[in-house]
């Protein structure tokens, strides 16, 4: 006959419990706060982004307006240099060709006017 043993059992007051459970301290702020957060910085950004907008388009508003006023100067400086230009081409012709009978200065070497038309310039005196 074998003998008898002594079975292992469980205390009588019972076992402990288990933590299975982690009890970690929260760190950080929420969920709720960081949605938050970013909500704030995003919408601070556009509003920054549109005052850009808004201040790049008046510059080239700006920028525009400018220049539309100055075209008629720029043009101005433009003739006069075309023909100061102009006549010290025709005055380097005459001093070239000063030596050939019936050549006129400045006159077209061509028969008509079908291909080139010469710039016409308007002389204002600078008293004004």
């Amino acid at each position: 006959m074998a003998s008898q043993g002594v079975q292992d059992s469980p205390p009588a007051e019972g076992f402990s419990e288990v933590r299975y459970r982690r009890y970690l301290p929260k760190r950080g702020p929420s969920g709720l706060a960081l949605f938050a957060g970013i909500t704030a910085v995003c919408t601070y950004g556009f509003y920054k982004l549109a005052q850009g907008n808004l201040e790049k388009r008046e510059l080239k508003r700006e920028n525009l307006w400018a220049r539309i006023h100055l075209v008629p100067l720029l043009t101005a400086e433009s003739d006069r240099d075309m023909y100061r230009r102009t006549q010290a081409a025709i005055q380097r012709e005459a001093e070239i060709m000063k030596d050939v009978e019936g050549w006129k200065a400045g006159e077209s070497v061509y028969n008509n006017t079908k291909y080139f038309v010469p710039p016409n310039y308007i002389i204002v005196p600078e008293d004004n």
